[in-house]
């Protein structure tokens, strides 16, 4: 390759680095955002039952948490990978899950109501992140413009910033739902992460890593100057 054409290669790699972070970040941020019971799959918490030999009926013995709502699942009903057969609430802005549902699991109404309360506020920022997400995309598809590129740079920080209040905010959501559970001897019942949280991890992860690439090209490092242009 001649000298003068590395630095437009750098340049076009670089372009294609940061499309791809950001675009992978934004579907894990919508995959998200459209989680149980919009996409059943996809899920915040759950809760379950650790009592052995239950016997086969239709009491709620599993709740499932995503952004838009919730499925209350049994023996009989047992979630599969991609349908959730149970009783589903959502989705809505904002949801309850009925006393009488929650009488048959055996949970405490108030710890289900804190996770509700929890919900609310992640249901607010997912929308957000996977908006600005999106934006960033937009602007990093038009790179050669050094203004553009200071513009993606901007749009990329604020949405590493509020993708990474979002991971924050489901990471606590569960770890003191945890805690709250493990303070009641009286009910067999247990908290397993969902995938939603590390699927925000991954998101944050990535558009991290674009920022810096996105640096790079703003302050044109790494010999990413496109040859001849600027």
């Amino acid at each position: 390759m001649k000298p003068q054409h590395r630095p437009l290669a750098a340049y076009r790699i670089l372009s294609y680095i940061c499309i791809g972070l950001l675009f992978t970040a934004f579907l894990l941020s919508l995959l998200v955002g459209l989680s149980l019971p919009i996409i059943k799959p996809i899920y915040l918490l759950r809760f379950y039952s650790t009592r052995a030999g239950q016997p086969n009926s239709s009491i709620a013995t599993e709740l499932r948490f995503g952004v838009w709502g919730v499925c209350a699942s049994s023996v009989l009903d047992q979630p599969g990978f991609f349908t959730n057969p149970g009783k589903c609430f959502g989705p809505r802005l904002g949801y309850a899950v009925p006393d009488d549902i929650i009488a048959l699991t055996g949970l405490s109404t108030s710890l289900v109501q804190f996770v509700l309360k929890g919900l609310l506020v992640v249901l607010v920022l997912h929308p957000v992140a996977a908006g600005l997400s999106l934006l960033t995309v937009a602007s990093s598809l038009f790179l050669a413009s050094h203004k553009l590129s200071i513009l993606a740079l901007a749009l990329s920080i604020l949405t590493a910033l509020v993708s990474t209040a979002v991971f924050a905010v489901d990471l606590a959501l569960v770890i003191i739902a945890k805690s709250q559970v493990a303070k009641i001897t009286a009910v067999q019942f247990a908290i397993q992460w969902g995938n939603a949280p590390w699927m925000s991890l991954a998101a944050v992860i990535l558009t991290w890593l674009a920022v810096i690439a996105l640096s790079a090209r703003a302050c044109y490092c790494f010999g990413v100057r496109p040859h001849g242009k600027f």
